[in-house]
């Protein structure tokens, strides 16, 4: 499995909020690095949260080193457009004075999907050596799941809505490169929760009759491990807990692989703050099951 997403230009992580789809992005980034590709680490959330994981300052935009052949990104997609603007119209006053116009702050801000494909293209255009920076493969710590679809069907929508010109032919590559999976993969991250397993299934009903593709593979992160000893039979409210969450782990889990036949992987939740550490202990365990 790891050999395989080897091979991909764009791998995108996404999942419901709080499944840890970070520190998952994080530990397939670390394993790619390892196995020999030149691997950017690309989040869109202000917030920047993978510098903590990984040790390193915030980006602030720029691109930092954050282990051998391993890098990290935070990207703003409004400058990622505006930058655009700037390469297509070389002369400096004239780029400046459209992108300060309001009308063009309120295309950019209101266009459906234009943010969207800003980000694909910078990751598309990262790896075909269009920036300033090249990367073999970029993980892209996407937008919870119902941001992440629109996302991911943002350019077959705007090359329809678009049609011609440099706008829609843009739209056009980037759908082409989305809708293959030996160039992008997508990777699930969820909990063995009702709402997170529910909303993984309808994610990946939605890229097979949208796009055409199913996920690469589903990450089922934080399982409790199961109760044995003592508190497997005690009266303990602590143990009685436990052992409730365990159960529906397991009936979600059992769920989960009814709907999906595709590979899936378990890591289990670990009594770990976050950072480092908690990345290294992970990665391990995700290393054993992808390869």
């Amino acid at each position: 499995m790891l050999t395989q997403l080897a091979t991909r230009q764009l791998i995108v992580v996404t999942g419901k909020g709080g499944v840890g789809k970070t520190t998952l992005t994080a530990a397939l980034g670390r394993l790619l690095a390892a196995a020999g590709r030149k691997t950017l680490l690309l989040e869109t959330d202000p917030r920047e949260s993978l510098h903590q994981l990984l040790n390193t300052p915030p980006s602030a935009g720029q691109v930092l080193t954050a282990g051998p052949r391993l890098y990290l990104q935070n990207l703003s997609p409004k400058a990622v457009v505006e930058n655009l603007t700037r390469e297509k119209i070389p002369i400096p006053p004239l780029a400046n004075s459209i992108i300060r116009h309001p009308v063009y702050q309120q295309f950019i801000d209101g266009a459906p999907g234009m943010k969207e494909m800003a980000v694909l293209g910078y990751a598309l255009r990262t790896v075909q050596g269009e920036t300033r920076f090249k990367a073999d493969v970029v993980v892209l710590d996407a937008p919870a799941t119902g941001h992440s679809a629109s996302m991911l069907q943002a350019p077959l929508l705007l090359a329809d809505l678009i049609g011609g010109g440099q706008l829609g032919e843009m739209a056009k590559d980037l759908a082409k490169f989305i809708a293959n999976p030996r160039r992008c993969g997508v990777v699930l991250a969820t909990l063995a929760e009702e709402m997170p397993v529910q909303e993984t299934l309808e994610l990946v009903q939605f890229l097979r009759e949208k796009l055409s593709r199913p996920p690469e593979k589903i990450v089922v992160n934080a399982l409790y491990p199961p109760v044995t000893g003592a508190g497997a039979r005690g009266s303990d409210p602590l143990a009685q807990l436990w052992r409730d969450r365990r159960a529906v782990n397991e009936q979600e889990l059992a769920r989960l692989k009814a709907a999906w036949d595709g590979p899936v992987v378990e890591l289990p939740l670990l009594p770990m703050d976050r950072g480092p550490a908690l990345l290294d202990a992970l990665a391990t365990r995700l290393e054993e099951q992808v390869t």
